[in-house]
């Protein structure tokens, strides 16, 4: 097993902010379940209703500013960065005056958290507006071309997110190893290899975050029916292993992004389960995070132990 530190990139600030504060929780409370140097490094996502958020996630609702300091703190409390997707690709000059998102960035503007992003517009304004974030080249750029790719890394950016199609290009590991600290690897990607259509989905939920619009769908051309569980996403030429890990580990690769916004409870508690809990202590950590939803998702006049700020959660199409 590798000893350099692994930093894992977890879904879901507020959609699924039980389940990461259970499971920050346990990590605290069992040390021992988990694998050893394994750190969660940061949470990414969105607040309801925020239209720069983008990927494939269409966020709909609001949240009060003291909604927003609540669960940002909850967050940073704990050591754990806040990370915005503000990943919209059809974002214009116009929006980055969005007076909600920048209320967000406002509250978070303490040196601790960071962003997402893929438009060179808002890209610009945040560099100048918020300067205290680190700033992340998102997946959603979708660099496949090496040439692209190496000049990317050399741009000032705190990580540059590879594109998963890339996971196990051997050639391109081998290009990008002397900057393997700045990259961040998806590691449960549940999408096909080389999909045709994830390009206009990026854009088909980036119009309807701008339009506010949860009624559209984006169908998906893969008929898996598989396609959303953890076992699914095992079968796609993407997918790193446990054993993988380590093996990039070695080779000088320390960030990690466990892929979830879009997917469902089960499919997020198995992944956390499979790469950040020993295989002996799964069943354990199991039972720990569904006892303890139980708990918090208890009726108001049951007996129960502390609740998490996250319990209610925003929707979420």
């Amino acid at each position: 097993m590798s000893k350099n530190t692994i930093y894992w990139h977890i879904p879901g600030i507020c959609y699924f902010g039980m389940i990461n504060h259970i499971l920050l929780d346990a990590m605290d409370k069992y040390p021992s379940r988990f694998r050893e140097n394994y750190k969660i490094a940061s949470c990414y996502g969105t607040f309801p209703g925020a239209i720069w958020n983008g990927g494939r996630n269409f966020i709909n609702g609001i949240s009060t500013k003291p909604e927003v300091e609540s669960i940002i703190k909850s967050y940073n409390s704990k050591g754990i960065p806040v990370r915005f997707t503000w990943t919209n690709v059809l974002l214009e000059e116009k929006h980055i005056y969005d007076t909600y998102c920048n209320m967000i960035m406002q509250v978070g503007n303490n040196g601790m958290n960071q962003v997402l992003v893929n438009r060179p517009v808002l890209e610009e304004y945040i560099r100048k507006e918020y300067p205290k974030y680190k700033i992340i080249s998102s997946t959603t750029k979708r660099i496949l071309n090496l040439d692209q790719l190496l000049d990317e890394i050399k741009k000032d950016y705190f990580l540059v997110v590879l594109d998963y199609d890339l996971n196990h290009d051997q050639n391109v590991i081998e290009k990008i190893l002397p900057e393997a600290g700045r990259i961040e690897i998806l590691v449960n990607e549940t999408c096909n290899a080389h999909c045709p259509k994830r390009s206009d989905h990026y854009k088909e939920i980036s119009r309807h975050q701008l339009e506010y619009n949860p009624q559209i769908q984006y169908p998906c051309w893969d008929p898996s029916p598989d396609k959303r569980t953890f076992t699914g996403c095992q079968k796609r030429p993407s997918f790193m292993s446990i054993d993988d890990v380590e093996k990039y580990a070695e080779m000088g690769f320390k960030n990690f992004k466990i892929v979830g916004r879009g997917e469902g409870k089960e499919f997020l508690i198995d992944s956390y389960l499979y790469y950040l809990v020993k295989d002996d202590s799964r069943d354990f950590i199991r039972n720990y995070i569904m006892n303890s939803i139980m708990k918090m998702s208890a009726p108001v006049n049951t007996p129960r132990g502390p609740v998490s700020p996250l319990v209610r959660q925003p929707l979420r199409r």
